[in-house]
């Protein structure tokens, strides 16, 4: 009989997810000859390789590839066991997988976990930073029990509710000769130096749909995956670029940069909380949706 372990699974799905010993190891809580050695047993039960080692790269082998999703199942079924066990008066208890796209983790997330500190004192919170699509499979499969993203959050398995507006601003080189008046409309030639983010982010999609009509020259010259990189680059005059209201107070106070804004009605995205439609933590759900409500007032106030 194969008698591998829900322990030996879940250091297959943090070496999987990393595809770094020392990683996997950190992300698992556990040293990293622990996890090597689960993860060697693992295998041998199974008469498989379920990884290669080449020099200090790791990668999924065709078998690996098979069983992960799977695994992934396993695993969400039995966190989900464990959320039965722990139903009861309390809402936000234990272990919760929160996913957030990159362009609201570092704005969002400081007041947020602040704020859950105080009042779910139980709640042990992990964040996996991802772009949408990534977030989304893993929302959906269980992996997470919830993402916080941009709508649209499409998915069949998933349910969401919208919880606030995040406009858009413009944000230029502070001594940009084409921005002297605000506000900026869309359609302004000007906007054909915007700098974009890596495919794959939905701010980039979100960037094209508000600028419609301009055509960025510079949307393929590079590679920036994250908001605070894009905004470097414009500070140093290598063009402009979108940039969420969320960000301004994290933003604004620059020397190096100006903000402008977009003509009325000017363009926004809605920021979602997305989870397992009908799934046993949906109630969880819907009480950290109206956390983040009442938090983005708070602030607004």
């Amino acid at each position: 009989m194969i008698t591998i372990t829900i322990r030996q699974m879940t250091y297959f799905e943090a070496l999987a997810e990393t595809l770094h010993f020392g990683k996997a190891a950190n992300l698992a809580n556990v040293t990293q000859p622990a996890l090597s050695a689960q993860i060697a047993e693992m295998e041998a039960r199974l008469g498989c390789q379920l990884f290669e080692r080449t020099g200090r790269r790791v990668r999924l082998s065709p078998q690996g590839e098979v069983l992960r999703p799977r695994i992934a199942r396993i695993l969400a079924e039995t966190r989900e066991l464990e959320a039965i066990a722990r139903q009861g008066p309390g809402v936000l208890e234990g272990r919760f997988r929160l996913g957030i796209i990159p362009t609201i983790a570092p704005y969002l997330l400081p007041g947020l976990l602040s704020d859950l500190r105080q009042r779910f004192p139980r709640l042990n919170l992990e964040i996996r930073e991802a772009v949408t699509g990534t977030l989304i499979e893993e929302t959906a499969s269980g992996t997470l029990d919830a993402m916080l993203g941009a709508d649209p959050l499409d998915h069949p398995a998933l349910e969401s509710r919208a919880l606030f507006e995040d406009r858009f601003f413009l944000a230029a080189p502070s001594d940009d000769p084409d921005f002297i008046v605000p506000p900026v409309p869309p359609e302004s030639p000007h906007l054909e130096r915007l700098l974009l983010l890596d495919e794959g982010h939905c701010l980039r999609d979100q960037a094209l749909a508000v600028c419609g009509e301009a055509k960025p020259v510079n949307m393929s010259s590079y590679g920036a995956t994250s908001l605070g990189t894009l905004l470097q680059m414009v500070a140093h005059g290598l063009g402009i670029t979108l940039i969420p209201e969320m960000a301004l107070a994290a933003e604004n106070a620059r020397s190096d940069l100006k903000i402008i804004p977009f003509t009325e009605p000017q363009p926004s995205r809605t920021i979602c909380l997305a989870w397992r439609r009908n799934g046993l933590r949906a109630k969880e759900c819907k009480v950290l949706a109206e956390v983040m409500e009442g938090g983005r007032r708070t602030a607004a106030e």
